[in-house]
């Protein structure tokens, strides 16, 4: 059987394209273990950065929202109260459950091109083929460690996001390396759990995200500084609500923007837990890293010139992700190579996410760099499933593979070819 599409992903992103792919009446298979890495790569006790109503999934009636789990589920989703990641990863299961066609939880591990399409392979070694591919890997392929640290051991090394829970280190001295909310909340659960911790920064002084302003308020407080899924202000407004815009934009400008826009910055909720609790090191950088008996010694250069070494049991990076073409290995050398790139090394997308390969779209931060911040959270999905799966159907033409119906958006099930999951 040919697939109309083959959607490679299941976070936030996958199951929002998956869903509307599924409303717009195309024979689609989703792969994936839905909401992975928001399971397995961060630890118990986070929360989400994000306002609870900038935190939806998509599905195109907007009817499985966080709101409308969460008042199901006797939680609080109000604006200004961070929602637990736990609550945000269950409310992703249950999107999927009512919202997406059944999700085939095996891992793809290669994606080629094919006469007519593509063909993927599963990591048992299924094969399956579908016209058109949405590539939605979420964060994990693009993990960015610095270059100093590459040389040393996982035992001694690690990234923020491969911990699931950070048990392993009570007792004992670490060094997050960051200054944006990862490295900040990390650096909070381990001082709160009894680890001594500290956290070094390039940043000559650390930022913090003000408490958001009153949802209610005075029209012209509104009209001076509008609240957006990424913040306050007419310029997170945009990139909110215009990543179409923003892709018009020329080309130097998206990528300044890319790179300095919601720079490293803690939520304003972890600001107490971190200072005057956590030793804070701004302004230094990792010149070099050696393993010594009991752990690592760091290396460092300040802004002034001066130099510094310091010794620690473990190293946790949190640095970040760099989306590049050439991470994305789950693609066959020959489809990777095809890809146009931009001059950060992420790959080109046009206006609906199609790469410069005919049929393979990309979804998630990958496409930041060509539709602005938005993409980097969860705030970027409706705009991408919408979008995309639009293009999709340009692509197939106006009559999907097999004449399939629209999937019901009620969590039914029906007579198609991708029927919903209760």
């Amino acid at each position: 059987m040919v697939y109309d599409l083959l959607v490679v992903g299941a976070g936030p992103y996958g199951l929002s394209i998956a869903s509307h792919a599924a409303a717009a009446g195309l024979n689609l298979r989703v792969f994936g273990r839905p909401m992975a890495s928001w399971r397995d790569n961060m630890p118990r006790g986070m929360f989400l950065k994000s306002e609870p109503w900038a935190s939806n999934l998509s599905d195109p009636a907007g009817r499985w929202r966080l709101d409308v789990y969460c008042a199901e589920h006797g939680l609080t989703a109000r604006h200004a109260k961070p929602i637990p990641v736990e609550a945000f990863a269950e409310y992703g299961l249950w999107f999927a459950r009512h919202a997406v066609p059944e999700v085939d939880e095996r891992t793809v591990t290669r994606v080629a091109a094919a006469p007519g399409g593509f063909t993927a392979v599963t990591e048992d070694g299924a094969e399956v083929h579908a016209r058109t591919v949405a590539l939605a890997v979420g964060v994990m392929p693009f993990v960015e460690v610095p270059q100093a640290l590459r040389g040393l051991h996982p035992a001694l090394v690690t990234h923020s996001s491969h911990h699931s829970d950070l048990d392993r280190f009570r007792g004992k001295d670490v060094t997050v390396i960051g200054g944006g909310q990862a490295a900040l909340e990390t650096a909070a659960l381990l001082a709160e759990q009894g680890t001594r911790v500290r956290v070094l920064a390039r940043a000559e002084q650390l930022r913090w995200n003000d408490v958001p302003p009153p949802w209610e308020r005075p029209w012209w407080q509104s009209a001076r500084s509008p609240h957006s899924g990424l913040g306050p202000g007419w310029r997170n407004w945009f990139y909110a609500e215009r990543p179409n815009l923003f892709r018009r934009l020329p080309e130097p400008t998206r990528a300044r923007i890319a790179t300095t826009a919601l720079g490293p910055a803690g939520a304003w909720w972890v600001r107490d837990r971190v200072e005057g609790v956590v030793e804070l090191l701004p302004g230094h950088e990792v010149t070099a890293a050696c393993a010594v008996p009991g752990g690592v010694r760091l290396d460092t250069v300040s802004r002034a010139g001066a130099l510094r070494s310091l010794e620690t049991e473990h190293v946790i990076a949190a640095t970040g992700f760099r989306a590049r073409c050439d991470r994305l290995g789950l693609l066959s050398p020959e489809l990777r190579g095809t890809l146009a790139a931009l001059p950060d090394g992420s790959p080109e997308v046009g206006r609906s996410f199609e790469s410069s390969h005919p049929g393979l779209f990309l979804a998630g931060l990958v496409t930041a760099s060509g539709f602005g911040p938005a993409m980097r959270f969860v705030q970027g999905a409706s705009f991408t499933a919408s979008t995309l799966v639009r293009g999709v159907r340009r692509r197939l033409g106006t009559t999907p593979a097999g004449g399939t119906v629209p999937a019901p958006v009620d969590g039914s099930r029906s007579e198609s070819p991708s029927p919903v999951r209760r």
